[in-house]
């Protein structure tokens, strides 16, 4: 995530983060569902309307990333460097998402924050409509950036294929060679379909 610049960008991006926190500690230590939008708001000492200022509800709070992990996989279409496929600018970027996620584990608190995502259903199928929502914002750039439809197929295989992919790499115990195998798949597939894209 950039910097905020001025001072209310900075403001509210701080009050943001707090509210993530805030809902994040509350989650783990009580549980999801025994906290309510206002717990969190007066833990993060602001208004329940300042808290849907920010976020568009409960789950939200828990993946407050939501935007920039969006950005960065259509920025890792639109911005890959001459020369380079989708497909290997998809690999890299999950790659890097990877190793930033490595990152995140050491953390004592990411073993919590991923048991909670899987043990409660409310969490699980916001995330899955978050990787939906990530999947056609990522099917319009790579359509975008061959010159198809929007509504391509082949465009909106890769992605989904792509966005599959992050899970398999994330439990292999290599993550660098199942990213390099599973995307060899998607690279080949993809050069038969759109020479030189």
């Amino acid at each position: 995530m950039t910097e905020p610049t001025g001072r209310r960008e900075r403001k509210k991006a701080q009050t943001r983060q707090s509210l993530a926190d805030a809902a994040l500690e509350l989650f783990l230590e009580r549980g999801y569902d025994q906290v309510g939008v206002k717990d969190i708001a007066d833990y993060a000492d602001v208004s329940v309307t300042t808290l849907f200022k920010h976020f568009s509800g409960k789950e939200a709070l828990v993946f407050d990333q939501d935007d920039d992990l969006e950005a960065a996989l259509v920025a890792a279409v639109r911005e890959r460097t001459p020369g380079q496929s989708i497909p290997q600018a998809l690999r890299e970027h999950l790659l890097l998402k990877q190793s930033q996620l490595a990152v995140h584990a050491a953390d004592p608190r990411f073993a919590d924050f991923t048991r909670l995502v899987q043990e409660t259903p409310a969490l699980r199928d916001y995330a899955h409509r978050m990787w939906t929502r990530h999947e056609a914002a990522l099917t319009r750039a790579i359509a975008e950036a061959v010159g198809a439809p929007e509504d391509d197929v082949s465009c909106a295989a890769l992605a989904r294929f792509a966005l599959e992919a992050r899970s398999l790499i994330l439990q292999h115990a290599e993550p660098r060679r199942a990213a390099g195998e599973a995307f060899a798949l998607l690279e080949h597939g993809w050069a038969a379909s759109h020479p030189g894209n």
